[in-house]
């Protein structure tokens, strides 16, 4: 049989052919704690039962399981022979009935790779605590089932677990006898079933609402996470956002949250932020906080947050038939976390955070050799494994918003409500959508989706200015572009913002028209006889998806006078159109990092103002010309050192971001001794607090840099014993600047399987040093002839983790590009999704050069 890879075309066929009634899943995981019997993977017993229908009596079908063995398999009271039906990923489902029942007792393994029942030893205290994540299609790794979105079924399950420990589950639980059973749950997909079980620190409180037709809504909240966590768990303000976002969204859906109780787990080792699971949501733990953190991460975290309960409805209660729409649930979820964000919390300038940074990811996903349209052809699981990208969620959210601006909030939302009421509990595509969208707007939706959902690739919009005699717009017009690869040109709705100074110094808008631009060329006639601008932004306000670009005196502005912009979106759409310019070699790099150093200090967005040191880290380490790094490295320490020790307030957010940006840039004695005195307290910086965390930050610079190694990572775990500290450690240990590490790195993560996920991706964060380039060199053969078989001998998370850390972008040479079109060519026939990764990787360091050689360009033409 085909084994794990399931198709689209096996799916539809399955799902013309079978129905299913309800699912028990009984599993035993006393197994987890305890010494391991044999030599063979820690398993634990999985025992399930699907009752389901088929419409052609005597046909042939299969069910889905990926476990190590199967002890007994009965179809309809008849005993099949496990080695005869079971492949290790399929049992072949012969002669059904019209009524079938199917009971199968299998050993499934537990996980150390984020997939499937994830199995994690705290080595603070040596607890284990487990949990479960499936998405798109590992729920077979725990119980035998039908791994497909569009066969839904109630489930119920049934969990023993060790002694002294707490189970929970999507439906509500009980325990007797060491037995936890959970109430059945409303008709969902197998991804978003869960299981998390173990001796977590948990907290709860209640949600209570009083819905428009007078009933009271009254809903369990829990919040858990690991013990050695809790006395950093803020549950509170997780609280706090939960509550204001389900009173956001019943206000604006008009449809009660419909899953019962609503938990929230903060697990480790988590390969993904996190995971819709209805009535149990899952979380990395990341998101409890050690340490001293901006605004900016708390605001992630709500966004987080609203992102996920978003999926309630979007996904959970309404789920796409298969991946393809698999934008009908995240690209919405990632709209309503923002939108939610801003109309609920106290996040009200989280769509600067969502244009800085979000569609920074967008753009750069959507420019790939790898883009596709946000309705996406996805062939096979694979592919819906990589298609959790930044074209899914962050383009998808974008568009949506161009959305809300072309149909209006008011008819937006009352087709979410339309679709909600229609669908619920069912399966849609992208036509269910668009249909109630053409109900409530009146527009014409198919032309709006062929052009935004059905082709890819990011359009550009340049202002053209024209000024008469007296010094006015005699016209303005926005000027559109297509890349060759996607010519597509197509309508946006957006506003166009006049700005120029005022007598105070400040640059600020004076004028602003919206308009729908179509085609190459759209006259704004709106702005004709105004002032003449000093600075025109298209698509002010962030209302359409696509890149800006600026006319010579526009950008002239900026370079003189960004840092005086006065509306901090303006300010945050200006950083982007410039960081854009900068990747596609318009702008050299040297250019973007003086901008930086001029204006950063002066960013008053806290989440801009980390963007910022990312985007000025990349494109020295990236995009400026090989001679010119050292400057530029050069530049940015003097900049973060400034900021930090003469500008930054006493205490402030902004101090501790400059505080993590000068360990990042540090590449002096006189940064690494301060770095050494505030570890060791010679050292102070008024207001800094260096806590644990700012410690493991301070550290691994010097690490990187030969100034510390072993010995001082040995102290600093015995510091901070727990498992962040371990991951920590694990990616210092990785990054010192010996090949015999570096050789060591390779070993643990490309020849071994022995580090779990956290670990594995830990390690791999250490080893690729932009400043250790000639350690690295030798391993860009290794990595070409490693990679057909990384991605047969591992799970498809490890193998994505592996492929793209280790692409050797550092490298950056036309022979590292002929290493990657040779591996390409002789590869052909390689699996799509590897192609896709590589492919990825040859694009960025492509890019990489282009961007080198514009700012080898700009010293020679100055």
């Amino acid at each position: 049989m085909p084994g794990e890879n399931l198709s689209r075309d096996e799916a539809r066929e399955r799902a013309a052919l079978l129905s299913v009634d309800g699912y028990d899943v009984s599993l035993d995981l006393r197994s987890a704690v305890g010494d391991q019997a044999g030599d063979g993977p820690r398993t634990f017993r999985s025992v399930t039962t699907i009752r389901f229908r088929c419409n052609e009596p005597g046909a042939t079908s299969f069910a889905d399981l990926i476990a190590p063995s199967v002890t007994a398999v009965s179809l309809n009271g008849r005993d099949l022979d496990p080695g005869e039906v079971f492949d290790g990923s399929r049992i072949a489902l012969e002669d059904l009935a019209a009524d079938n029942e199917l009971i199968v007792d299998a050993q499934c393994a537990y996980s150390r790779t984020g997939e499937g029942m994830h199995r994690f030893v705290d080595p603070e205290d040596g607890e284990v605590y487990l949990y479960t994540q499936y998405e798109p299609a590992d729920s077979r790794r725990v119980f035998a089932n039908f791994e497909q979105p569009d066969l839904k079924a109630p489930y119920r399950f049934e969990v023993r677990a060790p002694e002294g420990w707490t189970v929970w589950s999507n439906g509500a639980g009980s325990e007797s006898d060491g037995v936890w059973r959970f109430a059945e749950t409303k008709p969902i997909s197998t991804y978003i079933t869960c299981v998390v079980a173990g001796p977590y620190h948990y907290v709860t409180d209640s949600y209570e609402r009083v819905l428009k037709d007078g009933t009271r809504l009254e809903i369990p909240l829990g919040a858990l996470c690991r013990k050695g966590l809790a006395p950093h768990f803020d549950s509170d303000d997780v609280f706090l956002v939960t509550k204001q976002g389900l009173d956001f969204f019943h206000e604006h859906f008009d449809y009660p949250y419909p899953f019962g109780k609503y938990d929230q787990a903060f697990v480790p080792e988590y390969n993904l932020g996190a995971m819709e699971n209805p009535g149990l949501v899952t979380f990395r733990e990341e998101f409890i906080f050690r340490g001293k953190v901006t605004q900016a991460s708390y605001e992630g975290r709500a966004n987080v947050i609203l992102h996920e309960m978003a999926h309630m409805w979007f996904g959970d209660l309404v789920t796409m038939v298969w991946w393809d729409d698999l934008w009908l649930k995240e690209s919405f979820a990632d709209f309503m976390g923002t939108f939610a964000n801003v109309g609920a919390t106290r996040f009200k300038d989280a769509w600067i955070t969502f244009a800085n940074r979000r569609k920074a990811w967008a753009y750069r996903a959507d420019q790939l050799p790898s883009t596709h349209p946000i309705t996406a052809d996805i062939r096979d699981l694979q592919d819906a494994k990589l298609n959790f990208d930044g074209i899914t969620y962050a383009k998808g959210a974008s568009v949506l918003k161009q959305l809300v601006a072309y149909v209006g909030q008011d008819a937006f939302l009352e087709g979410a409500r339309r679709y909600f009421k229609r669908h619920a509990y069912g399966n849609t595509r992208l036509g269910d959508l668009l249909s109630v969208l053409e109900e409530t707007s009146g527009r014409d939706m198919g032309a709006w989706a062929r052009s935004w959902l059905q082709t890819a690739g990011v359009n550009s919009l340049t202002p053209q200015v024209l000024l008469d005699a007296e010094g006015r717009i005699d016209e303005l017009a926005v000027v559109q572009e297509a890349a060759e690869s996607h010519p597509e040109l197509r309508p946006h709705r957006v506003a166009v913002g006049l700005y120029r100074r005022t007598p105070e110094g400040a640059v600020e808008r004076y004028a602003r028209a919206e308009v729908d631009v179509d085609g190459p060329r759209t006259v704004v006639a709106e702005l004709a006889g105004a002032g003449a601008p000093e600075l025109v932004l298209v698509n002010d306000d962030d209302l359409t998806y696509c890149k800006t670009r600026f006319d010579a005196g526009s950008l002239e502005t900026l370079k003189s006078g960004l840092g005086s912009v006065s509306d901090p979106l303006a300010r945050a759409l200006c950083w982007s159109a410039l960081w854009n310019m900068t990747r596609d070699a318009l702008l050299p790099a040297r250019d973007f990092v003086e901008l930086v150093t001029r204006f950063a200090g002066r960013e008053s967005d806290i989440g801009v103002v980390q963007m910022l040191h990312a985007w000025a880290d990349s494109a020295v380490t990236h995009y400026a010309a090989p001679d010119w790094r050292p400057r530029g490295a050069a530049l940015l320490a003097e900049c973060a050192e400034r900021e930090l020790l003469e500008r930054a307030e006493p205490g402030s957010e902004h101090q501790l971001a400059w505080a993590r940006f000068f360990a990042r840039t540090a590449e002096d004695t006189r940064g690494f001794d301060l770095l050494r005195g505030l570890l060791d307290g010679t050292s102070t910086v008024p207001g800094l607090e260096v806590d644990q965390e700012l410690r493991w930050a301070f550290l691994e610079p010097l690490v990187v840099h030969g100034f510390a190694g072993e010995k001082e990572l040995e102290a600093e775990l015995a510091r901070d014993d727990t498992a962040s500290g371990k991951r920590h450690q694990v990616r210092c240990l990785a990054a010192r600047p010996s090949a015999a590490v570096k050789a060591q790195g390779w070993a643990q993560v490309v020849e071994s399987d022995a580090l779990s996920n956290a670990l594995a991706e830990a390690t791999i964060a250490g080893w690729g040093q932009p400043t250790q380039r000639e350690l690295l060199a030798p391993y860009t053969e290794k990595y070409f002839a490693a990679l057909t078989r990384i991605w047969r001998d591992r799970s498809i998370q490890i193998a994505m983790n592996i492929v793209s850390g280790l692409f050797p972008s550092l490298q950056d040479s036309g022979a590292t590009l002929d290493a990657a079109d040779a591996w390409l060519a002789a590869h052909e026939d390689a699996a799509p999704a590897l192609r896709r990764l590589v492919l990825e990787g040859r694009d960025d360091l492509a890019r990489t050069l282009r961007g080198q050689a514009c700012d080898a360009q700009a010293v020679n033409q100055g």
